[in-house]
């Protein structure tokens, strides 16, 4: 049995194991009629995005951590045991390995400049959510098989009378072959940190990647805590997106009018000052981490 050092904190199962269970149940909500849908071969256009467009498994959603530094004690432990990023410290005893940092330096380095650069900058909010539009204009294979609400034209007729204001690498990727040239900058992973900014609603959905690629070596309620927030924002992106998603329960928020436009802004900014207290939550974890490679 390995001595368990002063610094670190020592949970007992009975103060973990209920915070662990909260969390499983928290998380479930979500999880659990995703799974259900992927058993009926059923696709949802909302619900299901974080789930197949990042990479976390719902059962690691759903998993609970303490973060660094943190011993947890008991029987219910086995599960952490069997994790590879966990120290099994014996007699029913874990705690996150911190020597497993050290393989994360460049990626933690790369994510304290976005958080850092993207936090300095000041909120864009004149896009209108016309990247989702740009996905589809003037192609015969749109991303996602629903209807356009006004159609292939109609579609075609609002980018063109919008000036494309996208910043963010992995929405522009998406973009037609024919809607990229309107983009005032061609974005690409190389100068993906000069142009991210706190008032892009993909960039604010991202928190919740960027918060599960740092478990088990910060509590997972954050995880949780961008989860949430990122299902909110892809809900108004496909609200305001040109699909027809009345079918699924969603009525349309039309920014090709000015109400649609004052509507999106409303929500947008509301979504940025929510993802800046994230933001910054997260960027004091990474400055942690980073302190300890």
């Amino acid at each position: 049995m390995e001595h368990v050092p002063e610094t670190l904190t020592v949970l007992p199962q009975d103060v973990w194991l209920p915070r662990a269970q909260a969390h499983r149940e928290r998380a479930e909500r979500w999880t659990l009629p995703h799974l259900e849908r992927r058993d009926r071969g059923e696709k949802h256009p909302v619900e299901d995005f974080l789930f197949d467009y990042y990479d976390l498994a719902p059962s690691k959603l759903a998993r609970w951590h303490p973060g660094l530094d943190v011993v947890l004690e008991g029987p219910a432990t086995a599960e952490y045991a069997a994790l590879g990023a966990y120290l099994d410290l014996g007699d029913g005893r874990v705690t996150a390995d911190p020597a497993r940092l050290a393989k994360r330096l460049r990626g933690l380095t790369w994510t304290r400049e976005l958080l850092s650069r993207t936090a300095s900058r000041p909120g864009r909010f004149g896009c209108f959510g016309m990247h989702e539009w740009a996905m589809v204009y003037r192609t015969d294979a749109p991303r996602h098989p629903h209807p356009l609400r006004l159609g292939a034209d109609g579609t075609a007729d609002v980018v063109e009378s919008h000036q494309l204001a996208c910043t963010h690498t992995d929405a522009f990727r998406f973009f037609t072959s024919a809607a990229a040239p309107r983009n005032p900058v061609q974005l690409t992973r190389e100068n993906q940190l000069e142009h991210e900014q706190p008032g892009c609603l993909h960039a604010n959905m991202d928190l919740y990647k960027v918060a599960h690629r740092l478990l088990p070596f910060v509590e997972a309620t954050v995880v949780l805590d961008c989860f949430e927030l990122a299902r909110e924002i892809r809900t108004t992106d496909m609200e305001a997106s040109p699909y027809d998603l009345t079918a699924f329960g969603y009525e349309p928020l039309p920014v090709e009018t000015p109400e649609g436009k004052a509507e999106y802004v409303r929500r947008q900014r509301g979504f940025s000052e929510r993802a800046n207290v994230l933001r910054e939550r997260l960027l004091a974890d990474v400055d942690a981490l980073l302190a300890r490679v």
